[in-house]
């Protein structure tokens, strides 16, 4: 049976709040009856203190303790006077007397002036008459029935500075008298009955309360459903400053990323089709001529239709080289290299060519200063002669290209800084998108699907390198590039 996570929370907070109540209802039942008995023996130690002064007074005025021996009742008419005066007033003297009398008479019967406290009736050596003993100066029994219990704290009766005798009272164990017993009873289930209603107001309050919090979970739960069917706009309204509040900025900055990665999904599907489209409708125009016979196959059309199937051929290669970067499957073949030299290659190898448009190419490399860095040869070949031909394609005749190399502590930097024509700071920073160009003087009329600086930012990434574009000092482009002079070696 599959249980909500509302009903889940109930049961939990409602559980938690019946072992609390569970738990204090124990505790008060027993503090209230510990406490309850303490009340009543503390109430019954004063009533001895008061019986204490009775008998000194008793004794000073006869001088000894044999009236108490004689009649024993006169000892339980003493322990009657240490009563509250609203008890003893209750009550007319003659028939208290009698009454007296007539217990000190059914206990001489009984024997009760001599038995012990463990050989009294069921009920009897609970009784504040029964738990009270009276011994002379030589501790032997006055009055009071059985022996001295080992556990009784004997108080001592004076008389004109001189102990003429012990007061002594066993201390209650538990309530036996039974308007105690009610009271305790009435006290117990006035608690049950509270812990009853505490239960009830605590579901009362636990089930709105488990609604309330599982309610943003809820919201949260169908955003996410909607983001998995596609809706990547969809948002969640952020919350307090919690932890569903940073679940809820969590998944907006989701759904922000799936749509950005929606869009530029959507906008590679329509680049690359713009782009596979351009040569093969060239290359469809050129053979539909010929097919009419309104163009010969002679070498100049050969010659265009090769150039298109070339064009064709390094966008393919272009978009399977960043296919493997993606999945982590383009090659590197590392080992220790002279960035320097690598470099002087490049820029020699595109010598003639810069010759030609009358662009001035300078290298300003270190000359005794090798810096060693742990790359792939070829790959950094192929980043280099990108940016260069970048360059090529790019500046305007006349113009001017520095290549500069840095060793700055543990790094390696190299610039590349051309000359007029420059972008915009906004387009710079998309520079290393794929397939994006600037329109503008560096346009796709001079070739070129904008993925070589993409395969560039590839390649230096794998090489725990940075690469990025400023404004050139020149006017126009400065590719700045920072690789470790000890890399990875893995």
């Amino acid at each position: 049976m599959k249980l909500m996570i509302k009903y889940r929370l109930f049961l939990a907070m409602l559980t938690a709040t019946g072992a609390v109540v569970i738990c204090m209802f124990l505790i008060m039942q027993w503090s209230i009856g510990r406490g309850f008995l303490a009340y009543v023996n503390t109430i019954e130690k004063e009533r001895v203190d008061k019986l204490a002064q009775v008998l000194e007074q008793s004794y000073a005025a006869r001088g000894s303790w044999e009236f108490l021996r004689e009649d024993p009742v006169q000892w339980f008419s003493l322990i009657d006077s240490t009563l509250p005066r609203e008890l003893i007033g209750a009550e007319p003297p003659e028939r208290r007397e009698r009454r007296m009398a007539r217990r000190a008479e059914a206990l001489k019967e009984r024997g009760f002036m001599s038995l012990t406290t463990q050989q009294l009736p069921p009920h009897a050596p609970h009784r504040f008459e029964s738990r009270v003993i009276l011994l002379d100066a030589s501790h032997r029994r006055v009055a009071g029935a059985g022996r001295v219990p080992e556990r009784v704290t004997l108080k001592q009766l004076s008389h004109d500075d001189t102990v003429v005798g012990y007061l002594g009272l066993l201390p209650r164990l538990r309530l036996t008298d039974r308007h105690q017993l009610v009271f305790m009873q009435q006290q117990q289930l006035a608690m049950a009955l509270i812990a009853v209603v505490m239960l009830l107001v605590s579901a009362a309050i636990s089930l709105p309360l488990a609604n309330r919090l599982v309610h943003p979970i809820k919201k949260l739960a169908a955003s996410l459903h909607r983001l998995a069917s596609g809706a990547f706009e969809t948002r969640v309204a952020v919350g307090p400053l919690d932890e569903l509040g940073q679940l809820a900025r969590d998944v907006n900055t989701l759904a922000f990323s799936l749509e950005k990665n929606e869009q530029a999904r959507r906008l590679w599907v329509a680049d690359i089709s713009h782009e596979l489209r351009t040569p093969l409708s060239i290359l469809r125009g050129e053979i539909e001529a010929i097919q009419d016979g309104v163009r010969e196959a002679g070498p100049e059309t050969m010659r265009s239709l090769h150039a298109e199937v070339m064009r064709l051929s390094r966008l393919v290669d272009d978009l399977y080289q960043l296919s493997l970067c993606d999945i982590g499957a383009l090659s590197y073949r590392k080992s220790d290299q002279d960035l320097a030299q690598l470099l002087d290659d490049s820029v020699g190898s595109f010598g003639t060519e810069f010759e030609q448009k009358g662009i001035a190419l300078v290298a300003e490399l270190p000359g005794n200063l090798p810096c060693r860095i742990f790359a792939d040869p070829i790959r950094l070949q192929q980043l280099f002669d990108n940016i260069l031909d970048n360059s090529l394609k790019y500046t305007d005749p006349g113009g001017r290209l520095v290549v500069r190399l840095e060793c700055q502590g543990d790094r390696a930097l190299v610039t590349l800084a051309d000359s007029a024509p420059g972008v915009t700071p906004e387009e710079l920073g998309r520079l290393f998108d794929r397939l994006y160009r600037v329109e503008s003087s560096r346009n796709r009329a001079l070739g070129g699907a904008g993925l070589g600086l993409a395969i560039c930012k590839s390649i230096v990434e794998a090489h725990e390198g940075t690469i990025d574009a400023h404004p050139s000092p020149l006017g126009g482009i400065q590719i700045r590039i920072e690789l470790p002079l000890t890399g990875s070696r893995t």
